[in-house]
């Protein structure tokens, strides 16, 4: 019975349980077999006094044992009721310890979470869950935005777990699994795999099952931009370039490296940098900036309006007409900005 324990106890759980049942099985055979060569009895009957031995269920022996049969059912009744009964409360000691385990844990809450990514909508898939795809997860959550990661690598899942991110296991190039992340319900994606190869493919894939995503990719390369917007990305940054730009002005105009750091860092409480779009009951329809006293009633200053044809006016002039279905891009403080919104 060591022997067996230690064997248990190095086994998976459920093969544990499989051998647990494979035990008891060959002891009932075993005791079967020995009744029909010892006592000449039919399978049956043999079958009944071992089943009955080993339970010790107390009936009636169904018929009178000799010698030779009396010692086999003591030796049946030793081995078999320690093996059993050991058996029994291993089993259910290991379930216990099943249900409790991490793995069964992970189970419910991979279940749970599957659950809550086919109901989620108006989302926007992160795939790629590396340095960027953190930092744009971080943002999403700061400002409850919604979101679903797709991740490949073995070594970022217990991140995701431990912070209870909604995630799909699998390689985002695959139709599947970005059906699985809600692609077809979502309003954005963001690819930031680990090579432009794998995003190109990423933006090809996600823009022929939805074709009004709005798509941002990751360019590592310069010469790759274009790729990746021919296979349907909105929008294309390279890190590198912008980062080596940033740096360049946080030498030649510092002051504005500052302020545009704190309009767009999340931890920030001061400043803030937001869009809005104008709609057909906006107070702001077929008014001028100067008419609309947006910075009078709200506080927030508009620095720039996109129009619907996609025409992005930089510091608009007073006189500059604000139409339905225009964007303002406007800076201010939280408050602010949420003050402008209501009134667009």
């Amino acid at each position: 019975m060591a022997h067996i324990n230690s064997w248990l106890v190095r086994m998976e759980p459920f093969r544990q349980l499989r051998f647990a049942a494979l035990v008891v099985a060959v002891l009932i055979l075993l005791g079967t077999f020995g009744y029909m060569v010892i006592e000449r009895w039919p399978f049956l009957t043999s079958l009944y006094m071992t089943v009955i031995t080993i339970s010790t269920v107390g009936y009636n022996v169904p018929r009178p044992l000799s010698e030779a049969g009396q010692i086999f059912t003591i030796v049946l009744i030793l081995a078999g009721v320690s093996t059993v009964f050991s058996v029994v409360f291993w089993t259910i000691g290991n379930a216990i310890e099943m249900a409790a385990s991490e793995k069964t844990q992970y189970l419910f809450w991979r279940r749970k979470m599957d659950k809550s990514i086919k109901t989620i909508k108006d989302h926007y898939i992160i795939c790629g869950y590396g340095r960027m795809g953190q930092a744009i997860s971080g943002e999403f959550s700061a400002k409850h935005t919604p979101f679903v990661v797709i991740e490949n690598n073995p070594e970022q899942l217990p991140k995701l777990i431990s912070r209870n991110i909604p995630f799909v296991e699998g390689d985002a190039t695959d139709e599947t699994i970005l059906m699985d992340a809600g692609v077809e319900r979502a309003v954005g994606l963001i690819s930031v795999a680990p090579s432009d190869s794998d995003n190109t493919f990423i933006v090809l894939t996600a823009r022929g099952l939805n074709p009004k995503l709005f798509i941002v990719a990751r360019s590592i390369k310069a010469e790759d931009e274009a790729k990746l917007k021919r296979a349907g990305a909105d929008k294309v940054m390279s890190p590198y370039i912008q980062g080596g730009r940033r740096m360049a002005w946080a030498v030649l105009q510092p002051n504005v490296i500052d302020f545009l750091e704190s309009a767009i860092d999340s931890e920030s409480l001061h400043l803030e940098l937001c869009e809005t779009m104008v709609t057909a009951v906006s107070e702001f329809v077929n008014k001028t900036l100067r008419d609309s006293r947006i910075r009078e009633v709200s506080g927030a200053t508009v620095v720039g309006i996109k129009t619907p044809t996609g025409i992005l006016t930089s510091s608009p002039s007073p006189d500059t007409e604000i139409h339905e279905g225009d964007v303002l891009v406007a800076v201010g403080t939280p408050a602010q900005l949420e003050a402008l919104q209501k009134m667009a």
